[in-house]
């Protein structure tokens, strides 16, 4: 590792990443943005690592920035020999195979544990390390639906509907990486590591929160509503003269939301003149809002709405998402250089630090670009890198 090249307060963990697709590399960013030192391992010769339009596209520079990479083939003795040497001193290995896998290749975390106490092993799966189905192929949309996601997403009578992004991939990612914190917190007290994991299952229970609880503690199956707010109404999407809005008005905001729409006399209606009887009638209710929405524009609605204390905001386009004056204030696209691509700019974190900011330092690498580098870091001699490349190890 090249120490003053790289800041933060993970600076001082050393992470394997092992991961692939879009579940393991959302954990390791997470890490590498806050200065871990990782090395990506890659198969040589492997699909996804070839130097492709998808290499260099945006999904992947967006999830594989501030990364080295090496090749290193893990079916070959050599290649695994090579893995544990680096594991010896390794803080972190993150892996997201099925959990058959890993114990084929001989690199469970039984296994690493006895070459370091230390090690935090952090696993993803589709649907656990043990269980009925661990061993079925996991996919986030799969995922969606067996937590039952996409029983509450979309409208009424219309079917069930996936998220419009791979949420189940991105919830485990980011459950990964606090377990791998926790676990390095906790290690400081005890000297010791261990096994953390999650699922694409697992984080989407989670991640369901209230929808969930309203199973488990009261017995409540939650519907499809649309976009309305399946407790509190009325909040939703509605329609103005140039395009859609949402408004949340429920509760005490009720009478506000009135007074701006000019329809005080709803507050007292004897339709929806408290929670209970808005929630019964909400589809009568939501009908009204949109007639008088519709006869505004989304700026004027926006700026009335939020004077008058009502939460009320824009429903964008990506491209005016970027272009929003406090999107742009909150630094979500963050500057980096590519060599290929020239200066780009990719997604920033989602949290902040007072005192330590996150740093986007290189772009994604290419397969292999730091494979001399790293194993000269472990204390190998350009004649053996060059016999493990021989031997097709590297």
């Amino acid at each position: 590792m090249a120490p003053d090249k790289r800041k933060g307060p993970l600076a001082r963990f050393t992470v394997l990443d092992l991961t692939r697709a879009r579940s393991g590399p959302t954990a390791v960013r997470q890490l590498s943005d806050w200065g871990a030192n990782v090395i990506k391992i890659e198969e040589p010769g492997d699909k996804e690592g070839a130097m492709d339009d998808r290499r260099h596209g945006p999904d992947f520079q967006n999830m594989h920035r501030n990364k080295r990479s090496i090749t290193l083939n893990l079916k070959s003795p050599e290649g695994v020999e090579v893995f544990k040497r680096m594991a010896k001193t390794a803080d972190v290995i993150v892996e997201n195979y099925r959990p058959r896998v890993k114990h084929r290749l001989g690199i469970d975390y039984e296994t690493m544990r006895k070459i370091n106490p230390r090690i935090i092993y952090a696993s993803i799966s589709g649907f656990g390390q043990d269980g009925p189905y661990s061993d079925r192929p996991g996919l986030d949309q799969v995922a969606q639906g067996m937590s039952g996601l996409m029983s509450i997403t979309g409208r009424p009578g219309e079917g069930p509907m996936r998220a419009g992004i791979a949420i189940g991939d991105s919830s485990a990612g980011i459950y990964l990486a606090f377990g791998i914190v926790t676990a390095l917190l906790e290690r400081e007290e005890t000297g010791e590591g261990q096994w953390v994991s999650t699922s694409l299952l697992r984080a989407l229970i989670a991640m369901l929160d209230f929808q969930a609880a309203r199973w488990v503690v009261s017995h409540e199956v939650p519907e499809q509503v649309g976009n309305d707010h399946p407790l509190y109404m009325p909040t939703g999407a509605f329609p103005t003269a140039d395009g859609y809005i949402n408004i949340a008005g429920s509760g005490n905001l009720f009478p506000r939301l009135c007074k701006v729409l000019g329809m005080p006399e709803l507050v007292t209606h004897p339709d929806y003149s408290d929670y209970k009887l808005r929630h019964k009638n909400r589809v009568a209710l939501v009908k009204v809002i949109e007639n008088k929405t519709s006869q505004r524009t989304s700026a004027e609605w926006v700026e009335e709405l939020n004077s008058a204390g009502v939460p009320c905001g824009p429903i964008y386009r990506m491209n005016e998402v970027f272009a929003d004056p406090q999107v742009k204030h909150l630094g979500m696209a963050a500057p980096v250089h590519h060599y290929a691509l020239g200066d780009i700019e990719v997604v920033a974190q989602g949290v902040r630090l007072s005192r330590t900011q996150f740093q986007v330092r290189t772009a994604a690498p290419d397969p292999g670009a730091h494979t001399e580098e790293v194993l000269g870091e472990y204390g190998y001699s350009p004649a053996e890198i060059a016999k493990l490349r021989k031997s097709a190890a590297i």
